[in-house]
């Protein structure tokens, strides 16, 4: 191969190196490619919503191992979970065990730019008390390779912690 400014042969290394750099730029997996697409999060993540209202799935099986998940403001529940097991554990699982009718998410819009996906929905169910639990919920993700590696959450803490301290968590 010929340097093309020069017209000189190139080194065997260079050479090498540059073939595989392009054929890795052009080979690519479109799979991965796909997935860091702001269209492929976007879907990703709605048909997660889409399994959770019909009861079939969560958005929360997006999560990676090691994700980030922070629930901003001053609810009961407000920290930042180092890991989806530490997220699980100490919010979802006490929170589904407070509740005789799970929660239902009604996306109102989703919006998607590089590698965040942004959720804005409401959600309803019924306590183990008998009592609606309502609340609105804006969710912001940040995705790589089709998995939730940081997320901020935002809700109605006063609903939220009104629940959290009236109904105590069903037994296992």
């Amino acid at each position: 191969m010929f340097n093309m400014i020069s017209n000189r042969p190139l080194p065997a290394r260079k050479t090498l190196l540059g073939i595989m750099t392009a054929s890795l730029a052009l080979l690519g997996t479109p799979q991965n490619a796909a997935a860091r697409s702001p269209e492929t999060n976007k879907a990703i993540v709605a048909g997660s919503f889409d399994a959770w209202k019909a009861g079939t799935g969560s958005p929360f099986d997006l999560l990676a191992d090691d994700v980030a998940w922070t629930i901003e403001g001053r609810s009961a529940a407000s920290a930042t979970y180092p890991s989806k097991e530490a997220f699980l554990r100490d919010v979802i699982r006490p929170f589904n065990a407070r509740m005789a009718v799970g929660i239902k998410p009604a996306v109102r819009s989703m919006t998607a730019e590089e590698d965040r996906v942004i959720i804005l929905f409401d959600a309803a169910g019924t306590a183990r008390d008998g009592m609606p639990y309502t609340n609105s919920y804006a969710w912001f993700f940040r995705m790589e390779d089709g998995r939730v590696v940081e997320a901020n959450a935002f809700f109605d803490a006063l609903a939220f912690n009104d629940l959290w301290s009236r109904v105590a968590p069903a037994a296992d």
